[in-house]
């Protein structure tokens, strides 16, 4: 049984490789009868399980109550998206983003329910730290604007150069993991080579200070919860 129950979910979760959008699309039809498969599998599981729990402590398991929901919230949709599918009414499969609470919320997968309470029990504890990162991201977006913002600089491709505060943020925030590194800076290194001392003093504390803090603070606070938080 949990051979199988980890088979349908492992094929539940893959078909978005293979729904629209998808990497090897394949016809609605066949995609469509895997996952209702699927579910039937999910819920033949459910209801093996209630057959063998007391009815009071089966209703009482938030993990029932999940994967029930799910199921509907599942099948509902694919109802809907293959209604307007047969009007040419274009949609989204919004219930995919259900699918992992199957593996997270069936009675076999608790060590994976494990790790999921430890990452939200740890949540509260970083967001000092990310707010920290937040305001230090944000504050070098402003002074970026003030140096650059005025001096009709543009990109390679000829766009504006760090003209807008919001699309500053965002390539800031690229830079932190130094994905765009050293393109984002060469507009303004070419106009002084100074302002490479903004960008490098921006790496020095976000990427190599707070990202260093930030990963120090999420793992002694994961380890500490995983040590104290049993399995159910």
């Amino acid at each position: 049984m949990r051979t199988a129950t980890y088979f349908f979910i492992f094929l539940n979760l893959s078909l978005a490789v293979f729904e629209e959008p998808a990497v090897y699309p394949l016809p609605f039809l066949v995609t469509s009868l895997v996952e209702v498969l699927c579910l039937l599998v999910f819920f033949g599981r459910l209801t093996h399980f209630s057959k063998v729990t007391l009815r009071n402590v089966f209703w009482k398991d938030t993990k029932n109550i999940c994967i029930m929901v799910a199921i509907l919230l599942s099948l509902t949709d694919l109802a809907i998206y293959g209604a307007l599918r047969i009007y040419n009414v274009k949609s989204i499969r919004w219930s995919r983003i259900v699918r992992p609470v199957f593996l997270v919320n069936f009675t076999e997968s608790r060590q994976i329910r494990r790790a999921f309470r430890s990452i939200r029990n740890t949540l509260p504890e970083i967001t000092y730290v990310f707010l920290l990162f937040m305001f230090s991201l944000l504050m070098f977006s402003l002074m970026a604007l003030k140096l650059f913002g005025e001096r009709n600089l543009q990109t390679a491709e000829g766009l504006p150069y760090f003209r807008n505060y919001l699309e500053i943020v965002f390539d800031l925030y690229v830079l932190v993991t130094t994905a765009n590194s050293p393109d984002v800076m060469m507009p303004a290194f070419d106009f002084s080579s100074w302002y490479a001392l903004f960008f490098i003093a921006f790496v020095i504390i976000n990427t190599y200070i707070f990202m260093s803090l930030f990963l120090a603070v999420v793992y002694n606070n994961y380890k500490k919860h995983l040590k104290v938080i049993p399995g159910g």
